[in-house]
């Protein structure tokens, strides 16, 4: 299928650590000359005592969950290493975090009023994913999941799909001398091979695959919705490309995506719409003043869109 009319949609939040810990060598060299290891079998991971302390830092203890939590807060930065690797690191940078936390608070940087104010919004924040995760996540249930889904499906309406090809040419003029020797009996996949410009249709007889409503541009999904199975343009149809003459293959009607293939984007659903009930209640009990009115007015447009 040509890659010049499909339209595509992408839906990160990424935090970044300056540690020296990252520094390691990614990888250890591999001596080519050794003879090759049958590989072991793999062996279920031991139980993990979350208070077994894994380090002492000027007498104070750093036990495997607080290591854990170190890998998890930074997984990005460690994900292209190794496991036994990541381990090390994320142990070297948890060091390295609290022996420079105990000299900013030797510094007296705890009671700087900057640091005192991020510190506070940080702890509302954590606060604030607790909460959504033990009050939202954590309660969605795969009950909720089918039924958000089924109602995605019934709300969505019945639509066609389309089996075209194309014939891509620079001016109206050419595509008009195509649509002519369609006209006298020509094969549209020989003429395709013979005059398209889109490269993926040069030997493939213009085939462009199925596509569905929205997914080519407006011009192209428009005339070929129109055109009866078996026929093709009889006047050529502009987009931004160029000239088109198109020849619908099949039809059918659209199937709707299987549960599965979509039931994380459901989940995800259900969580949004939990989480705006939610904040709604919240924001309904309390007290919120803006003094500013255009700022109190932008605020307010902006909640009611949610």
């Amino acid at each position: 299928m040509s890659p010049l009319f499909r339209r595509a949609s992408l839906a990160s939040l990424g935090l970044a650590f300056g540690l020296s810990a990252l520094s390691l060598s990614p990888l250890m060299a591999q001596d080519t000359t050794a003879p090759a290891q049958p590989a072991a079998p793999a062996q279920p991971a031991a139980p993990v005592d979350p208070n077994a302390v894994v380090a002492t830092i000027n007498g104070q203890t750093l036990t495997e969950a607080d290591l854990a939590l170190a890998e998890g807060e930074l997984s990005q930065q460690f994900a292209q290493m190794p496991p036994e690797q990541r381990r090390a690191a994320a142990l070297s940078a948890a060091i390295e975090i609290k022996v420079m936390a105990t000299q900013a608070v030797t510094s007296g940087l705890d009671k700087d009023p900057d640091f005192q104010r991020r510190m506070a919004f940080l702890q509302q924040r954590a606060l604030h994913g607790e909460m959504v995760e033990k009050d939202v996540v954590d309660k969605v249930t795969d009950a909720e999941v089918r039924a958000r889904y089924d109602q995605e499906i019934a709300n969505t309406p019945p639509a066609n799909e389309v089996h075209a090809r194309h014939i891509l040419v620079k001016t109206k003029e050419e595509a008009d001398a195509i649509i002519k020797q369609l006209d006298g009996g020509a094969d549209f996949q020989k003429l395709a091979n013979e005059h398209t410009s889109d490269p993926s249709g040069k030997t493939s007889g213009g085939d462009l695959g199925w596509f569905g409503p929205g997914q080519m541009v407006p011009e192209f999904d428009k005339a070929a919705s129109a055109l009866a199975v078996g026929k093709y343009t009889e006047q050529p149809v502009q987009t931004q490309f160029g000239w088109h003459v198109i020849k619908v293959e099949d039809k059918r009607a659209k199937q709707p995506p299987a549960f599965d293939a979509v039931k994380d984007q459901a989940r995800q659903a259900v969580i949004r719409d939990k989480y705006i009930a939610l904040v709604k209640t919240l924001r309904a009990d309390a007290k919120v003043e803006i003094p500013d009115e255009k700022l109190k007015q932008t605020v307010d447009a902006l909640e009611n869109t949610k």
